[in-house]
């Protein structure tokens, strides 16, 4: 019954890719852990494979209608993709612990909420197609712009690698400001820069950790059949409310994932209570 409700939850992370554009990974990794009750590590490893192969599905339609910079993603995405590999390389060391990644995950959770919440609250502008409303963004203040879209991309490949977050919230108003990408051309360019840097990542955690591949492979397929149901129905609902929603509900991801990791939080501001405790008593 446990597998049964981790793949219909997995087919519900395809949908929200499908209808919003993002958010697979804030889903999967907590669904992961505490619903299939598999460990941290392996599960952002699996996370990087699952939204690795569910992007190639959501990059094919933005390839067939050319919406695809291959020379951006080839300069954007090998700085995401050196930095989700490092990433993973940190992440298999021993001071680095599940508990850490977890909480900086959530850490990023909250404040992609954030950012999302702020940008469904905003008024709809009546944009030229392929327009981007820029209102939320800081204009970037820079003599070598690309060279600020190449550190942006060792950062959020750096996250990637560590907390197995996507980074489709950072990637896309990198493209436009800093590398002065259209859009449209934008998001599916994103898309393939995801699927990089998640294939980076996976790599550099393969052969340190243990993986479930079965449990791997069937939310690979329930999630990309998601996806296809998402996108369709992306045509019905209006995007804005759906991320000002959907923000909420990552606040509530964040806040349960610290929650349960709170104890051990705790524990390693206090590591010598029990030896003083033990000396106070002797």
């Amino acid at each position: 019954m446990t597998f049964l409700f981790g793949i219909i939850l997995a087919v519900f992370i395809g949908i929200s890719l499908g209808l919003i554009g993002g958010g697979g990974s804030v889903l999967a990794v907590p669904v992961l852990v505490y619903v299939m009750g598999v460990a941290p590590k392996p599960a952002i490893a699996m996370t990087l494979f699952i939204v690795g192969f569910v992007s190639i599905i959501g990059a094919i339609p933005h390839w067939k209608q050319g919406n695809v910079n291959f020379r951006t993603a080839f300069i954007f995405g090998t700085a995401t993709m050196l930095g989700a590999f490092l990433g993973a390389k940190i992440a298999t060391f021993p001071l680095i612990t599940g508990s850490f990644q977890m909480i900086l995950f959530a850490v990023v959770v909250f404040v992609a909420a954030i950012f999302m919440i702020k940008k469904g609250s905003q008024p709809v502008k009546k944009n030229s197609p392929g327009e981007l409303d820029i209102s939320l963004y800081p204009k970037p203040i820079c003599k070598y712009c690309w060279l600020w879209m190449i550190t942006e991309g060792l950062g959020v490949g750096l996250l990637t690698g560590l907390v197995g977050v996507g980074g489709g919230f950072a990637i896309v108003p990198a493209l436009v400001l800093l590398g002065n990408t259209p859009m449209r051309e934008a998001i599916g360019t994103s898309l393939v820069i995801i699927i990089l840097n998640s294939g980076a990542g996976f790599l550099g955690y393969l052969g340190h950790i243990p993986l479930n591949w079965n449990l791997m492979i069937s939310f690979t397929i329930a999630a990309s059949l998601g996806i296809i149901g998402g996108a369709y129905f992306s045509r019905f609902v209006k995007p804005r409310q759906l991320q000002r929603g959907f923000g909420y509900f990552l606040i509530a991801v964040a806040t349960f994932v610290l929650f349960q990791n709170r104890n051990k939080f705790y524990s390693s501001y206090f590591p010598q209570q029990h030896p003083i405790q033990q000396e106070q008593h002797y």
